[in-house]
């Protein structure tokens, strides 16, 4: 039967050191020191990402090629490696027989899961010339009475540790840790941090260690300032944090809901303060309920490391017989002799193999290297953490193949196959990662798998990705990096934000897009959250300024070409800079900022209205005819008559009917005062030809001065319709420019006065070729003519099978009697004929 003493009956020459003390003493640092001044070593670390990190250091230090890594489910194991880095669980009982030998959180050997383990290397693994045991100086007594030849040393923290109090989320110093004890907890509270601060790192026994990994990164390099995990923060992650803060001070620890032990705690708030920084602790206020709070008694044992020591070890025999099942199952639990000692809680390997013992696929389990492998295989970790009854039946089928022999390579690259799947959620990713650490854990046997080598570089490449999934969905989900970076800075100077904006506008900082800047007006990015809209504002508002001024400045000294005037204001890149508001009497408007202009700083505003003004004064030119209309209108040797006259045409913008002008009152004294300054008494209208072309009638719109509908170009004829565009004439269904329908009805009564030079009754032949080239329909050019009072007579047709020329149609001119005509004696008929075409050509 197995020595149940054996840590007794171990005479070990070698020097045996305990250094014990609470977190932030140096004591990993001082075992790597010593373990690189000797000529091989191994430490053993309890979990896998301590054991990477330390496998980093020491390879810088002694090079790739003399150091090792070995853990349940990653071996990198060079030929000549003399210097091993271990989990606890995959460290060789022996040590490697290597010089020194160090066992990292020697406590652990009270933890009721892993405790045997780590109570087994304690007792039975040391170096040929120096073993070293670090933890918790609560281990102290027991390491006196099992390992009396050990020299004890304690070691104090570098820095202090200091109470608090409660802190709401909100209030929480910047580089802190959030201690939770369910996932649910530690979501809901990253979310939170995610809406106020910028997001958190997540850190849970259940990621993997490459995704703690890169959590962690993500809090070190500063990208966020927040990291909330589980109490897996406390076994040795170093980690730069000023405060711990307790979101809760219970757990589930397999069996009941308890209250943390002080030296749970204080393994959990020594992660707070590194090296000869100070660090604090305490609960997180604001929850549903009551905050947690910490005992007198807690806080004192914390801040002054006292704990009341541990009383016993759990053990389990380390060398069981492997004669049958039964003999196995005996040993595994038989409790231990030594008082100090108390036989471990059943683990999952045992409760696997007492469950599978009893099933029919242990029936060939009968030679004691069968024994000895079916334990192996029940020893499997059940990494997906669903239960005994799922992890037993897992190994089972597990167990099928083993006991014939190898996992084929195929079958093997098929399960890898099927997880190799980096879509889901983070629960689903978590699932496939828990998986995949199963059959990574599987490939490194060197008796259980064919082309055993390959497998396992497929296992770690497809947990590499899968933990880069899942780092990359806990990122998305729980660190808004534009919120952390705004958070940082907007306590800053206003100088020193890192606002940039680019040539389309856009707004960025550090390289997060906050939002766009629409001519001088910010615009919060679309995509922004309601929440962290009124923060995206205030960082713009803060430093924006600054920037749109040297923008504006840049602006002003350019030639303006983007800049338009439209719709009663000047625009750029189709957003408003200024309105313009016109006086009575005057053409040159006066310019409006709006309010991000008059938000600018006083000299870029000042530089940019000037340039804008000199602006508008340039495009303005076009509507000098306008402006001289109005200089007239406002001259005192313009009578009465004629300053009405004017204003008509002001406010027709250019033009006016006869029938509205009012021109029966303006004496004709004043025609050549009018005509001076650009006006054309035409037969159906007065007008200022200059204001009719496109140039001037465009700006005009533009200007909002004319809100009538216009053409592209102002062309010569449009179709007609109730609403038509300034500077038009209805002609039937179409519409002509009123200096085009002028040029087209003065043709027409040079016909007929040449035609009716001796009789005023004769009917003449007029030629529609002008009106038709400006593009009227024949049709509608009958029409125009007709307001003017030409009236046609169509000739008749020949009759039909007569040959010879057709016969034109003939044209009088019957004028409307005007008011005064209606009022005034009659005129002879030969002189009121050439009155009237002088007063048309007048």
């Amino acid at each position: 039967m197995p020595n149940r003493r054996c840590h007794l009956g171990l005479v070990q020459d070698s020097a045996i050191k305990a250094v014990l003390g609470p977190t932030n003493t140096g004591k990993t640092h001082l075992a790597i020191e010593r373990m690189c001044g000797h000529s091989s070593g191994c430490m053993g670390f309890p979990l896998r990402l301590l054991a990477r990190e330390v496998y980093d250091r020491v390879r810088a230090i002694k090079g790739d090629a003399q150091v090792a890594l070995i853990t349940g489910e990653e071996r990198i194991e060079p030929k000549n490696a003399r210097y091993l880095c271990c989990t606890v669980e995959a460290m060789p009982r022996d040590g490697a027989n290597a010089a020194f030998v160090a066992l990292d959180e020697a406590q652990l050997a009270a933890d009721r899961e892993r405790g045997h383990i780590f109570t087994d290397r304690l007792l039975n693994t040391r170096g040929r010339e120096e073993t070293m045991l670090l933890g918790s100086a609560t281990v102290a007594p027991l390491v006196r009475e099992l390992v009396p030849e050990a020299e004890i040393s304690d070691r104090p923290r570098f820095s202090t540790l200091t109470h608090i109090g409660p802190r709401k989320l909100s209030r929480l110093p910047p580089r802190s840790a959030i201690v939770a004890f369910s996932a649910d907890q530690v979501y809901a509270v990253a979310e939170m941090l995610r809406r106020f601060r910028g997001g958190a790192a997540v850190v849970m026994g259940a990621l993997s260690p490459e995704t703690r990994n890169k959590q962690v990164a993500l809090f070190q390099s500063g990208e966020v300032d927040y990291i909330v995990a589980t109490d897996a923060i406390g076994m040795g992650l170093n980690l730069d944090v000023n405060h711990v803060a307790f979101a809760g001070l219970t757990k589930f620890d397999g069996v009941r809901q308890r209250r943390l032990l002080p030296a749970e705690m204080a393994q959990i708030a020594g992660r707070a303060g590194r090296h000869q920084r100070d660090g604090t602790f305490g609960t997180l206020a604001g929850q549903r309920g009551p905050a947690p709070e910490f005992t007198e008694e807690e806080i004192y044992a914390i801040e002054e490391h006292r704990f009341a020591p541990l009383t016993h070890l759990f053990w389990r025999e380390p060398e069981p017989r492997y004669d049958n099942l039964a003999t196995l199952i005996a040993d595994l639990e038989a409790p231990p002799l030594d008082p100090v000692l108390r036989l471990a809680p059943e683990a999952i390997d045992l409760a696997t193999v007492k469950r599978l013992a009893e099933e029919p696929v242990s029936a060939n389990v009968r030679t004691p290297g069968m024994v000895r492998r079916f334990w192996e295989a029940c020893s499997l970790p059940d990494f997906r953490q669903r239960g005994p009854d799922v992890h037993a039946r897992f190994v089972a089928r597990l167990w099928q193949d083993l006991s014939e022999g190898y996992l084929g390579a195929d079958y093997v690259a098929a399960r890898i196959s099927e997880l190799d799947n980096m879509a889901g959620d983070i629960d689903t990713l978590q699932g496939r990662i828990a998986a995949i650490r199963s059959w990574a854990y599987i490939c490194q046997r060197p008796d259980w798998v064919l082309a055993r080598d390959e497998m396992a570089s497929r296992s770690r490449a497809v947990e590499a990705k899968l933990s880069d999934a899942l780092h990359a969905r806990l990122t998305e989900r729980f660190v808004n990096r534009r919120t952390a970076i705004l958070m940082k800075s907007l306590g800053e100077d206003a100088g020193m934000l890192p606002i940039e904006l680019g040539e389309d506008g856009s707004v960025t900082v550090d390289g997060e897009h906050l939002g766009k800047v629409e001519g001088f007006r910010f615009v919060v990015d679309s995509g922004a959250r309601h929440e962290d809209r009124r923060m995206l504002l205030a960082a713009a508002e803060k430093s924006l300024p600054r920037i749109l001024g040297e923008q504006a400045k840049a602006l002003a000294a350019s030639d303006m070409a983007d800049v338009e005037i439209a719709r009663g204001a000047l625009r750029w890149r189709g957003e408003e800079l200024a309105r313009l508001e016109f006086r009575d009497g005057t053409v040159t408007p006066i310019l409006q900022p709006t309010r991000e202009v008059s938000a600018l700083p006083e000299a870029a505003r000042t530089t940019l209205l000037a340039a804008l003004q000199a602006l508008v004064a340039a495009r303005l030119a076009p509507l000098e005819a306008l402006e001289k209309l109005h200089a007239a209108a406002r001259d005192p040797e313009a009578g009465s008559q004629a300053r009405a006259l004017l204003l008509n045409i002001i406010a027709g913008h250019g033009f006016v009917s006869r029938e509205r002008a009012g021109i029966e009152h303006l004496p004709k004294e004043m025609r050549p005062f009018l005509r001076k300054i650009g006006v054309t008494f035409g037969a159906l209208d007065i007008f200022a030809p200059a204001l009719l072309k496109p140039a001037p009638r465009q700006l005009l719109a533009s200007l909002g001065i004319d809100r009538r509908p216009l053409q592209d170009g102002m062309l010569p004829v449009i179709a007609g319709g109730k609403r038509l565009p300034s500077g038009y004439r209805p002609a039937g269904d179409q519409a002509i420019r009123v200096d085009l329908a002028e040029k087209i009805l003065r043709a027409a009564h040079e016909v007929r006065a040449k035609a009716q030079a001796k009789d005023r009754r004769r009917k003449f032949v007029l030629d529609l070729s002008l009106p038709i080239s400006i593009g009227l329909e024949e049709k509608n050019a009958v029409r125009l003519l007709g307001s003017a009072g030409f009236r046609v007579q169509h000739a008749r047709k020949l009759p039909e099978g007569a040959f010879g020329p057709a016969r034109p149609d003939l044209w009088e001119w019957r004028p409307a009697r005007r008011k005064q005509e209606r009022q005034a004696p009659a005129a002879p008929r030969e002189g009121s004929a050439f009155a009237a075409l002088a007063d048309l050509m007048r």
